[in-house]
């Protein structure tokens, strides 16, 4: 049983994790349902291989006592204490990992870890399920986690698993069991619960242990689970997990600090070159995000040059450049699993032409003013602060000739100001943009423009498309700017060329 502090080593996290091997002499002792339960051993980590970097195995990666990059094992255990306490007494929560996804036949696409799941477990491979449930005291839970075990002849295949046994002495399960075998052992938790809260939603066509119980496509295994969960009252986890990870920590937003600077960088090297593909532009931002140290990119990065910057998520990135055309990047890379959102849109001969420096200073100072505002004791909310930037750019608009009248304004800046961001690009799904923000929400701020090549806009100003976007950290008396290596000052970016 889980209480606010965990176990020994997330209280010195100094400490070395220790495994067994295994031998028959050291086999663990099982619970009722082949759960296995803690024991420790004496073989060093290091020695091991799991399915994900630790420091014990990449202390390249990974300090003393952080189970994944900058995030400690003790940061994970407090987050599900957080959970557990906003739980009613016997109060289980259900969380599945994401399923690999396959292009086509045994080819996969790169796995991505669910980032709710994520948040509270660390783990990063699929095929698994967690289970938090309270226990008597605010705070006090039980924590059952189910993965694919070892499997050498897998292992060869796939690469390394971390294992039933990893799962108790590197992320600090009380429990754990074979993901093949969950169906019994959720039954046997699950049996006497006060409410299930869980988002897993039924899937026929998925292949993923936990959500075809939930869809009961093999009636024959799962009709007793079926029947708990019929009698049982099964409530949404996502409005208690948005609480949760609404207001980030100093470590989450350091990790997002990591990943604006790394992809800033690339960007503000992206604008010193002359690129005449978008292709070739896509790649070099995607490279350089990691090698300034993201693990990857965040999202598919939009590069849209000329009239391509209308179309607000064109990411065929395939056309060719003009030197007298703007070119717009939406791209960001990924640190720890935290990510960045970055907009910057340049002169592809970089110089500014007259009507283009007039359309993009509209948009800045309306930026400017927008992140400004981001601070807690504003108390702005998201909405009310496109409001401002919908006024903004209406009013500079209208010096340069645009006849706002109707419905000008919508049809010019089509989508909304912002969005939460964390371990996800859109954070916390569901959240409302109504609420005031407060220190330690991450949000982005993204005014922008596109003009139709019709006659009813000036003709210099048709075909243009511009974004500029930062990803910012609400603080008490002033925003946190998350991603200003990115240079987008006029004279800045036109400096970098001369």
């Amino acid at each position: 049983m889980r209480n606010g502090l965990g176990i020994v080593r997330q209280l010195n996290p100094n400490l070395p994790i220790r495994f067994s091997l295994l031998p028959a002499r050291l086999l663990p002792r099982f619970r009722k349902g082949a759960c296995q339960s803690r024991q420790y051993a004496s073989v060093s980590a290091a020695e091991l291989q799991f399915g994900q970097p630790l420091h014990e195995t990449h202390p390249h990666l990974l300090k003393p006592g952080e189970l994944t990059p900058g995030i400690t094992a003790l940061e994970y255990a407090q987050r599900r204490s957080r959970l557990a306490s906003k739980l009613p007494k016997d109060g289980v929560a259900i969380l599945a990992a994401s399923e690999l996804k396959y292009r086509s036949g045994p080819v996969f696409y790169e796995f991505h870890q669910d980032p709710d799941f994520f948040y509270l477990t660390g783990f990063n491979e699929p095929e698994a399920v967690a289970v938090i449930r309270r226990t008597a005291t605010e705070g006090d839970h039980v924590f059952h986690l189910f993965v694919r075990p070892k499997n050498p002849k897998a292992e060869q295949w796939e690469g390394s698993r971390s294992g039933t046994q990893a799962a108790m002495d590197v992320f600090n399960a009380d429990e754990s069991g074979d993901i093949n075998k969950v169906e019994g052992n959720l039954s046997r938790i699950i049996g006497d619960a006060s409410e299930i809260y869980t988002d897993a939603s039924p899937s026929t066509k998925s292949t993923s242990t936990f959500t075809r119980l939930f869809s009961n496509r093999s009636p024959s295994k799962t009709d007793g689970l079926s029947k708990l969960l019929d009698q049982a009252t099964v409530k949404p986890l996502r409005s208690i997990l948005n609480e949760l990870k609404n207001i980030k920590s100093n470590a989450e937003i350091a990790n997002m600090r990591k990943a604006g600077k790394a992809s800033g960088r690339a960007f503000t090297e992206a604008m010193r070159q002359a690129w005449t593909t978008e292709k070739d532009l896509n790649a070099f931002l995607e490279y350089t995000f990691k090698r300034n140290g993201c693990e990857t990119s965040a999202y598919v990065p939009v590069i849209a040059g000329g009239k391509n910057a209308s179309q607000i998520h064109y990411v065929r990135n395939d056309d060719l450049l003009s030197a007298n055309d703007l070119v717009l990047a939406d791209a960001g890379g990924e640190y720890g699993n935290y990510i960045t959102d970055i907009t910057r849109t340049w002169p592809i001969s970089g110089t500014f032409a007259p009507p283009q420096k007039d359309l993009y200073n509209a948009i800045l100072s309306t930026q400017r003013t927008c992140i400004s505002l981001c601070r807690a004791n504003a108390s702005n909310s998201l909405d009310k602060i496109h409001k401002i930037a919908e006024e903004a750019l209406k009013d500079n608009l209208g010096q340069l000739g645009f006849d706002m009248s109707g419905n000008a304004l919508p049809t010019l800046f089509p989508h909304h100001l912002g969005h939460y961001i964390g371990l996800d690009v859109h954070d916390t799904p569901g959240q409302s943009r109504k609420e005031p923000l407060q220190a330690g929400q991450c949000v982005t701020v993204e005014p922008g423009l596109y003009i139709p090549d019709t006659d009813r806009w000036p003709a210099a100003f048709r075909g243009m498309g511009i974004r500029i976007e930062d990803s910012i950290c609400v603080q008490d008396e002033h925003p946190l700017v998350l991603t200003t290596e990115a240079v987008k000052e006029v004279d800045d970016i036109e400096a970098l060329r001369s």
